[in-house]
Parts: C-alpha cells; sequence; structure tokens
C-alpha cells in the first residue's frame, strides 16, 4: 500500500513552519494515541503514520530530502541515506518536544537545561513636577540578589568546578515512561541545572548570588509623567548559577502639585483677581514653572474665563511640541472692608440699580428666568 503524503497526514500546507508543524502533531497525537482509544487498531495504525510524518518534516535535513525524493528518500538505499526504517527516534523523545515547548518544560535546544534568568524588579520613584518636566539623575538604592564575587557566580568554591549530573547526564531532566507516553519532568538531583557542585562556595552556599543592597544611579529625562516606566538592563536580579540578570523598571509618579496640574503636555492653574481689575482690566503676573509672566486682563472679564499662554507647558517626553499653560481666572469679592469702602461700594450699587439689567446682564437673566419658571407653575 502506497504511504500518504506526509503534508496530508498532518494536514498542513507545504510552507507551514515549526510551529504549525508541532501544533498539528499535537492534536492528532493526542486524537490516536493507544492510551486514549482502548485498542482500537485503526487508530493506532494512524497514529503511528502521524508520528513517522512528524518525525520527517520536524527535521530539516529530513525535510529538505522529502521534499525533493519523496517517500523513495526513506527506503533502502534511497537518497537520504541510512533509511526512515519505518520510525526511526523515540517517540517519548518526540512528544518531550513537543508539550515541553507549550507547557514550558525546561529543555533548550540539544537537550540542555536552561539556565533561569533572574526576576525583574520595580522600583517606585515619586518626583516633583519641576524635576519631572526638566529631568535630574537621581540615586536609589535596591534590595537584590547580586552575582557572587568569590565564585563569580559559578556556585564553586573558587578552584573548582560544577560537574555534569550523573542523573540525566547533563540534560537537566529526565523521563518517566508507562507504555508509549513518556512524561518529561525536572531532574531531582540537579534541580534542572544539568550540572552538581560538589564543593560549594562559602559565601553564597553555592547559589552563585547573594542578598545586597545596590546603588544605581538613574537618569530621569525631561518629561516623564505619572505612569512612564525607565528600563535599566540587567540590573534586576542577578540569575542563579551565572544565569543573566533581570531588569529594573523605575515607575514614576508625580506628586501633586500646589499650584499647577497636569494635563499631557498642558498645565492649569486657577489665577485670583481683585472685582476691580476684572472690571476695569489691567495687568497682573502669573506663574509658570520657568518664572513669572505677565497676563493682560481685558476689562470686563467674568470669572472661569481661561486664558491660554503658549508655550509654558510641559514637553513630554513622546512629544517634541512644548504644551501652553491654560489660567483659569477666579474673581475674590472682597473682605475686611473699612466703612469708608464699604460706604462707597453701596454707592456704587446704588448709581447701577436702575441701570442693573445693563451692568449684570447675566444676574438679570437668570432672576428672570426663575421669574418665569414659577409663574409657569402656578398657570
Amino acid at each position: 500500500m502506497s504511504k500518504r503524503d506526509y503534508y496530508e497526514v498532518l494536514g498542513i500546507q507545504k510552507d507551514a513552519g515549526e510551529r504549525e508543524i508541532k501544533k498539528a502533531y499535537k492534536r492528532l497525537a493526542m486524537k490516536f494515541h493507544p492510551d486514549r482509544t482502548n485498542g482500537d487498531k485503526a487508530k493506532e495504525e494512524q497514529f503511528k503514520e502521524v508520528k513517522e510524518a512528524y518525525e520527517i518534516l520536524n527535521d530539516d535535513q529530513k525535510r529538505a530530502a522529502y521534499d525533493q525524493y519523496g517517500h523513495a528518500a526513506f527506503e533502502q538505499g534511497g537518497h537520504g541515506g541510512g533509511g526512515f526504517g519505518g520510525g526511526s527516534g523515540d517517540f517519548g523523545d518526540i512528544f518531550g518536544d513537543v508539550f515541553g515547548d507549550i507547557f514550558g518544560g525546561g529543555r533548550g535546544r540539544g537537550g540542555q537545561s536552561r539556565a533561569r534568568r533572574g526576576s525583574d524588579l520595580r522600583y517606585n520613584m515619586e518626583l516633583t513636577l519641576e524635576d519631572a518636566v526638566k529631568g535630574k539623575s537621581v540615586e536609589i538604592k535596591v534590595p537584590t540578589y547580586v552575582a557572587c564575587e568569590p565564585c563569580g557566580g559559578s556556585g564553586a568554591k573558587k578552584g573548582t568546578s560544577a560537574k555534569t549530573c550523573a542523573t540525566c547526564h547533563g540534560h537537566g531532566q529526565v523521563q518517566m515512561r508507562q507504555g508509549l507516553f513518556a512524561v518529561q519532568q525536572t531532574c531531582p538531583t540537579c534541580s534542572g541545572q544539568g550540572k552538581v557542585i560538589s564543593d560549594p562556595c562559602n559565601s553564597c552556599h553555592g547559589e552563585g548570588r547573594v542578598q545586597k543592597n545596590k546603588t544605581l544611579s538613574v537618569k530621569i529625562p525631561p518629561g516623564v509623567d505619572t505612569g512612564d516606566r525607565i528600563r535599566l538592563s540587567n540590573e534586576g536580579e542577578a540569575g542563579e548559577h551565572g544565569a543573566p540578570a533581570g531588569d529594573l523598571y523605575v515607575q514614576v509618579n508625580v506628586k501633586d502639585h500646589k499650584i499647577f496640574v497636569r494635563d499631557e503636555n498642558n498645565l492649569y492653574c486657577e489665577v485670583p483677581i481683585c472685582f476691580t481689575v476684572a472690571a476695569l482690566g489691567g495687568e497682573i503676573e502669573v506663574p509658570t514653572l520657568a518664572g513669572k509672566v505677565k497676563l493682560k486682563i481685558p476689562k470686563e472679564t467674568q470669572t472661569g474665563k481661561m486664558f491660554r499662554l503658549r508655550g509654558k507647558g510641559v514637553k513630554s517626553v513622546r512629544s517634541s511640541v512644548t504644551g501652553d499653560l491654560m489660567c483659569k481666572v477666579v474673581i475674590e469679592t472682597p473682605v475686611n472692608l473699612s466703612k469708608d469702602q464699604t460706604e462707597l461700594l453701596k454707592q456704587l450699587d446704588e448709581a447701577m440699580g436702575k441701570k442693573r439689567s445693563h451692568h449684570s446682564p447675566k444676574e438679570t437673566g437668570f432672576f428672570d428666568g426663575v421669574k418665569k419658571f414659577f409663574d409657569d407653575l402656578k398657570s
């Protein structure tokens, strides 16, 4: 009986990548595996066919030979050299490779254990608005793990070295078998490292790292804002047994300011003005992060009026454009008036009395609306 095309067996296209091949194999292996088919001979044959197709297509050299010569490449005396022999390789290894990749098994290419990278760290930094806008260098102390100096991070006492684990032979993994099914587990002797330290370092007790408060200088770029993170590569925890260190992330939080509120590139502030300046107009000084500037107030300005000072805001780290300063004026009612001042205000009020609607149109319009509202309720 002629064999089916291997791509057809796995249900994939001829340009399928390694990930697609493994995904297809996993799905079919779970479906036809003998442990799950209750002795169904037909499905067992299908499983062998799927396994054979995977072994060929997942190997770059065998796949290239198959693409060129077809099944003849693996027949005795074929171009593939050595022949396929109806199932070379080990199902346990294949199953371990596929499911190890999916579920995070500890093996890398060639069966070597992966060194565990150190953990990433987070440092919360509070900044004033001024420092966040201008930028600065800040010295911080971070409690972390650093590489052990006496052993250079290896974990072995100086002058000695770790030896290949006799249990897993350096793979870091061992296999437990039940029939055709194989489960790959972390080696209990070396804990997945692939090596065993017989004479550990006295300083780190074989771990290759020690706890220490590390002092770092962090350069804060101008324009950072709350929520921004600054990444310091390889400044996190040192990995075990000389593995690479993680990263340190400095999380920025800008403290509330007494005068300004920041919204992206713009700054907002409230500026109180006396009612005479609001009525007659004038010039006032308003604060900016760079110092005081003059602001012209036109006559008859109402409370809540917003003035824009262009280019007096913030330049963020994500933009080359400087924002604006938005000044909201709030008219302040005079307090602690003297007798003469009170009398003058009474005279002003009397002078405006007959023409109040002309001088205070909003007030007049509001009370006219209130009167109409109540009149409508009565009708």
